[in-house]
């Protein structure tokens, strides 16, 4: 009974059905191109129009060389298969949708100029990081906003439980994973009772991150218990690249005045009730205050680009359940990142950090694989003199993976910079410091497919109390680290060349 359960189980189906359209990919093309030499020499000049195309494309470097030598490696194949998988954005109808939304959405997002001038003015080179993101992301700046940094997903849970409890009004949930467990029990028992007493409860997850942990009528379940639900581009049994792009996003808005993200997905390893690997180490933060609308437009412009709903947008503002005037606490500015445009906003702010960084710079992260640009900005910060720190897992959640990050760190430590492995587990935090003034929490992994595919968000803020409980939690983390040394990094001829092998292709994975 089991084992037939298994064979119609959604995920076999689909990769079974998977499978079959590769293997009569490979099939018919391989009869095609022996049918004549005139086909074989037509794909060959395809592929090379296509390398020539790509040379000419304004993209990330790294990738264009990956489908480049792919494409030279298999001159007939080649370039069908960049033109099935190459494109980095979304299909054209998620595009239409989000672009739609978005632009009318844009007017919701409104710089207040006197506190965008305020950081300007009490830091410059930080006040251009802001004036960056409001400019080309569209986010503002707040003050009026109270941090709290959670060193820890237990830590924040309690916290997100408590705040739970409180709400009178809407809870806005958007998550990459959802699992069965003591987490989800706890949370899902507030929001059925929320919604039971006529509180707005909408929730968003990712239908790749949750596929191998949720029922097929998980969302029908959640609409019969009052919780409006939706599952963001569901996995469909057919090749395409739009599978590429998943919402990675975390976001909690609580009558839109309280809103938490970071790493923290609905699940027991993130509060270390379960260990696949060993201690599980994340990172998160509470807002209170303004900023939090950012993150309500966040959320509110993605589901209504799938389910439309006429928004009145004074009912979600934080000020309209909360009449008195919210503490200052810094500055903070809340963005997300998207495969939509052209603009790389998550590692730019990377970059930016570490191009002005005058004294250190310590970041978290599951993932190291950068591209070129990156590698650049944490060599030179180091070679300039920055205490340069990253930190990464000592145990695997992927092999393959935990190789191809160990793969970066030879040239990285030959710049000066220091990398830590977390040895009591996995560090799944994604966060970044800066001089005791800056910092980033959020959703965004070191890796390509953070950067470039995956919908992404993060808090940043300055001079806000989260700084300094940041960087105590980053000394504190680093102490319970292995420092990596560059002996480590010796091996023979075929690990290194396996190692090489990795990092050419490391931007396709």
């Amino acid at each position: 009974m089991r084992y037939i359960k298994a064979f119609f189980n959604r995920v076999f189906i689909t990769a079974l059905l998977i499978l079959i359209q590769a293997g009569w990919f490979v099939l018919f093309f391989m009869k095609l191109t022996a049918y004549s030499h005139w086909t074989g020499a037509f794909f060959s000049l395809l592929s090379l129009i296509i390398a020539v195309r790509i040379i000419g494309k304004d993209e990330n470097s790294d990738y264009k060389i990956s489908w480049i030598v792919l494409i030279t490696i298999l001159p007939l194949f080649g370039g069908l298969l960049y033109l099935c998988f190459g494109n980095k954005k979304p299909s054209k109808k998620m595009r239409k949708k989000l672009d739609k939304t978005h632009n009318e959405y844009l007017s919701q997002y409104v710089q207040d100029e006197k506190i965008m001038n305020g950081i300007k003015r009490d830091n410059l080179r930080i006040g251009e990081i802001s004036g960056y993101l409001q400019k080309f992301s569209g986010f503002p700046v707040y003050s009026g906003t109270k941090t709290k940094y959670y060193p820890i997903g237990e830590e924040m849970f309690e916290d997100m439980l408590a705040e739970l409890e409180r709400a009178e009004h809407f809870i806005f949930l958007e998550y990459f994973i959802i699992d069965d467990g003591l987490m989800w029990g706890k949370t899902l028992d507030i929001l059925k009772r929320k919604a039971a007493q006529g509180v707005d409860v909408r929730l968003m997850y990712d239908d790749f991150g949750s596929l191998f942990l949720l029922p097929k009528d998980f969302a029908e379940q959640m609409e019969s218990l009052g919780i409006k639900c939706m599952a963001f581009n569901p996995l469909v049994p057919f090749i395409s690249a739009v599978m590429n792009n998943r919402d990675h996003r975390k976001i909690l808005v609580i009558d839109g005045h309280t809103g938490f993200t970071g790493g923290i997905n609905l699940a027991d390893e993130y509060i270390n009730r379960i260990h696949p690997h060993g201690h599980w180490k994340d990172t998160g933060i509470m807002l209170k205050g303004e900023a939090v609308w950012s993150f309500t437009l966040m959320f509110l412009e993605m589901w209504t680009s799938f389910r439309h709903e006429d928004i009145c947008f004074d009912d979600y503002k934080p000020f309209r359940w909360r009449k008195e005037r919210f503490k200052d606490d810094g500055f903070v500015q809340p963005f997300s990142d998207t495969p939509l445009d052209d603009e790389n906003v998550g590692e730019n702010v990377y970059i930016e950090m570490l191009n002005q960084a005058e004294d250190y710079v310590y970041i978290f992260t599951p993932y190291l694989i950068p591209d070129n640009e990156m590698k650049t900005a944490m060599r030179l910060a180091a070679k300039r003199g920055v205490d340069v720190r990253i930190v990464t897992p000592k145990i695997a959640d992927k092999k393959m993976v935990h190789r191809l990050t160990r793969s970066y760190y030879r040239p990285l430590l030959k710049a000066g910079v220091r990398i830590y492995e977390y040895t009591p587990g996995f560090i799944h935090a994604k966060s970044c410091v800066c001089d005791d003034t800056a910092g980033v929490v959020g959703t965004i992994n070191m890796d390509f497919r953070s950067l470039y595919l995956h919908f992404e968000c993060a808090a940043f803020f300055y001079k806000s109390s989260a700084v300094m409980q940041l960087k105590e939690d980053s000394l504190d983390t680093i102490a319970r680290s292995e420092e990596v040394s560059e002996d480590i990094c010796s091996k023979g001829f075929f690990s290194t060349l396996l190692d090489s092998l990795l990092r050419l292709i490391a931007p396709l994975f």
